[in-house]
Order: structure tokens, then sequence, then C-alpha cells
């Protein structure tokens, strides 16, 4: 049962009482608390309601599996952050194999696409019309759109985005670079 004192825990000590019990009571406790956090992720990469309720639910099985892997290196809700992220990013190159007649997705190796969309700015990507964007943003591969969101919906830093990701910031700078570069390119293409 879920007492007052349990709902008052830090994330990080909730969690930990959760994977010392396996307590799914508590576990309730951190699910009202990230809901709907993950759910608007979980939209983002879906664009249907039906579906993100499906990938929100999908996303909290596996949490309750692999709480026991966070290590509280960073945040609870940095590293929840991440994990939702990266479920998105799975579920979508899945599903995108299913629909390969529709879009290809490079997972390899980016190419050096760069001619003539070196400086992408951010006001070039913000004058693009939302409805043909956002087709645009399904044409890229998920890597790079979970980018772009990170970047412009949810408005992380480089230094953010680059701790969420364990890269350098230079690294997130160009991936950011290229991500733009791409979207403008088959939104241009469109």
């Amino acid at each position: 049962m879920k007492s007052i004192e349990d709902t008052k825990l830090s994330d990080e000590e909730l969690v930990k009482k959760i994977v010392e019990k396996n307590d799914t009571h508590l576990f309730a406790i951190l699910y009202d608390r990230y809901a709907g956090v993950v759910y608007n992720k979980c939209y983002g990469f879906s664009r249907r309601k039906e579906e993100a309720q499906d990938l929100t639910h999908d996303v909290f099985i596996r949490l309750f599996v692999k709480l026991r892997t966070f290590k509280g290196k960073s945040k609870f809700s940095t590293w929840l952050y991440s994990f939702t992220y990266n479920f998105c990013v799975n579920y979508v190159q899945r599903n995108s194999a299913k629909k390969k007649e529709r879009m290809t997705i490079v997972t390899d190796q980016i190419k050096e696409e760069d001619s003539g969309l070196d400086e992408i700015d951010d006001a070039t990507l913000f004058e693009l019309k939302s409805d043909k964007l956002a087709k645009a943003l399904e044409l890229i591969p998920p890597s790079e759109k979970m980018l772009l969101l990170m970047k412009y919906q949810d408005e992380m830093s480089i230094k953010e985005i680059s701790e969420l990701l364990e890269l350098g910031e230079s690294a997130v700078k160009m991936r950011l670079k290229r991500a733009k570069a791409k979207v403008v390119k088959t939104y241009n293409e469109m």
C-alpha cells in the first residue's frame, strides 16, 4: 500500500525502495509523477493519441523491469527522459522497417550532405510550415529527429543534451547541424 511517507520520498529514494522490495504499489507513485511527461514524449514520436498511450504503457512496463539499472549518476528524471527517448527511437525504427516502402532510414553512417546547407540557422527552421515540417521530421532518421525535438520542442541546452546522451558538446553541435540540414533538405524536396 502507498503511504503518505512514501509519496514524499525523492525520486531516487523511491526507486531504491521499489528495487529493494519489487513493490508495484510504490511504482504507482513513480507512475503518477511521470506519466504525463512520458506521454508527451511518446506523443511527439507517434502523433496519434492511442498510440502514444500504448507507448507510455509500454515504457512503464519496461521501466519496472529495468529500474534496477538506474545507478543514480544523474537525476532520475533525466535518466527517465533518456530511457523514454531511447524506447521511442527504437519503436520508430522497428515500425519503419515494416513501412519501408514509405520511408527510408539511414542508420549505418551519416553521409556528408552539407552541400549548400552548411549553416542552417534556427530562423530558417522555424519558417518552415508546421504540417510539412512534421512530414519532413518523419522522413529523417529517428535519432536525428530526437535531437531536434530535444533542442527545439523540449528547449534543452547543448550541455543538457550532451549530458543526457553522454556525448561531447561539439559532437552534439555537429549532429544538430546535420539534423537541421537534413530536415531542411527533406522539406525542400517535398
